[in-house]
């Protein structure tokens, strides 16, 4: 099922004849190999050779060393150089510090930092709300993880999980214009973690945990809800419930089905399939059958672990038992959260008329689109190559903008609904339709829908503040100046 994509495109360096089908020669043998040229550039002419830039998609690592072999193969052809453009944009990592204020003179000095900045560290000890709007905590957010469960490549570790982690930082930078910083911790201790997050948080205005295993990251999450004043949230697990939920009550519009008739199987109840079925609890649907490695999961498997025995008892109200293919029989939708080639064209052929399809298992999803298709009306997938992308850059920059913005001590499941609601509004009834149930990730009025839907939730579940910022040591009127 793969298909050449930029995530591995190579540029090839080429010496080759200065002949009149140089280039045709050269083209047709990528073509042949599979890949896709997306860039050819003359770099150098001379009278007995020319030197050609060639830029091509390939479907994996190896597949770009086969086209590079195919050009060597070639009559008077030198490959010189071969540079694989994911590797190019890493180096040197994909984010940096900046100053917000000029430093050219004593005087800036004078204000930025010493004698000017003591006055501003009193005012912060004598009312430590003040942090909120005289550092950088105001508009930061720590992206927090132990490289346990990175992507789709397991336990590779806290070095290896930090071109993730970056990549996320700079996310919430592009979308949301929230300044995120990596936090990859040397430990997969749940006590350890927990206690780390607690002695940086007070730097930042939320924490954002990433790719941290199941089940130790429910407990490190409640944990840290309960322990710190600022909001902790998951993005594993809410990032995508408020995704999918948002995907899904639009797909639902496009099918004329309301969610209190349908039956929802979710494959997968780790972190990311937990969060689906709580959040679409709230939505009441008529069921919801969970299904993992063991098969559905039901109150008499006999499960020892806690997430499961909470989701066996509030769902699968018929008693199901059995296989994937068991529970998606006559089922209305399929969410899969879990991992490649588990549903067959006909396992959804027995699902009732149309069928959703959520296979979000990334890279590749636990069926093939091209193959539901056949069945069902509404497909998704977490890939970019296919129509319906469902993926977490909807929801984490705006929910943090909008948390910011609010001064929010926490994330509330009305406040996830809220952005969920946000993301589906997005596609209006001129767009909607069975190829387009969610925005594009590049669609700039997605984060701030979220945010204002967020901080509207944070604002309203707020207990009624003063005007007088609660005894802020800030001069003058500065403490209303200083605010979002």
């Amino acid at each position: 099922m793969p298909v050449p994509g930029p995530g591995y495109s190579i540029t090839v360096r080429v010496e080759a004849p200065p002949s009149t089908t140089a280039a045709g020669d050269l083209t047709s043998a990528i073509g042949r190999a599979g890949g896709v040229i997306t860039a050819f550039d003359v770099v150098e002419s001379h009278a007995d050779r020319i030197v050609v830039d060639i830029t091509c998609n390939a479907q994996s690592a190896d597949h770009a060393g086969e086209v590079t072999e195919i050009l060597e193969a070639l009559p008077g052809v030198r490959v010189r150089k071969v540079s694989d453009r994911t590797f190019l944009v890493h180096l040197g990592g994909k984010i940096e510090v900046n100053s917000r204020v000029a430093l050219a003179n004593r005087d800036d000095l004078s204000r930025a930092y010493t004698p000017g900045v003591a006055r501003v560290c009193t005012a912060i000890a004598e009312n430590p709300d003040d942090a909120r709007r005289l550092t950088i905590k105001r508009n930061a957010v720590a992206v927090v993880t132990d490289g346990s469960a990175v992507l789709g490549l397991g336990n590779i570790g806290p070095e290896a999980s930090m071109p993730v982690m970056e990549g996320k930082a700079a996310l919430f930078k592009k979308f949301a214009g929230v300044n995120a910083w990596p936090v990859c911790l040397d430990t997969q201790d749940t006590e350890e973690i927990i206690r780390a997050v607690e002695l940086i948080a007070p730097v930042y205005g939320g924490i954002n945990l990433e790719d941290i295993a199941a089940p130790r990251c429910f407990e490190i999450e409640a944990r840290l809800r309960e322990k710190l004043n600022i909001p902790v949230f998951h993005d594993d697990q809410h990032g995508t419930a408020i995704v999918v939920l948002g995907a899904l009550r639009n797909a639902l519009r496009v099918v004329e089905k309301d969610i209190s008739d349908c039956r929802i199987v979710v494959c997968g109840v780790g972190a990311a399939g937990s969060a689906i079925i709580r959040l679409l609890q709230k939505k009441k649907p008529a069921d919801i059958i969970a299904v993992d490695i063991n098969g559905i999961v039901h109150t008499g498997r006999g499960d020892t672990d806690e997430n499961l025995r909470n989701i066996a008892a509030t769902t699968n109200t018929e008693g199901r038992t059995g296989t994937l293919s068991d529970a998606v029989r006559e089922a209305d939708v399929f969410i899969g959260v879990s991992a490649p080639n588990l549903l067959s064209a006909d396992d959804v052929a027995t699902m009732n008329s149309d069928a959703i399809v959520f296979a979000l298992a990334n890279p590749d999803p636990e069926i093939d689109p091209l193959e539901a298709q056949q069945h069902a009306t509404i497909v998704a997938t977490g890939r970019s190559d296919y129509p319906n992308q469902i993926n977490n850059v909807l929801a984490f920059p705006g929910v943090f903008r909008g948390l910011l913005d609010a001064h929010a001590h926490e994330i509330t499941d009305d406040m996830m609904l809220a952005a969920s609601n946000a993301i589906a509004d997005v596609v209006d009834g001129e767009r909607l339709n069975a190829s387009f149930i969610v925005p594009s990730v590049f669609d700039s009025a997605v984060a701030p829908a979220v945010a204002d839907a967020v901080k509207k939730a944070a604002l309203a579940a707020k207990p009624a503040e003063t005007t007088s910022r609660g005894g802020s040591s800030l001069p003058w009127s500065m403490a209303e100046d200083l605010d979002f």
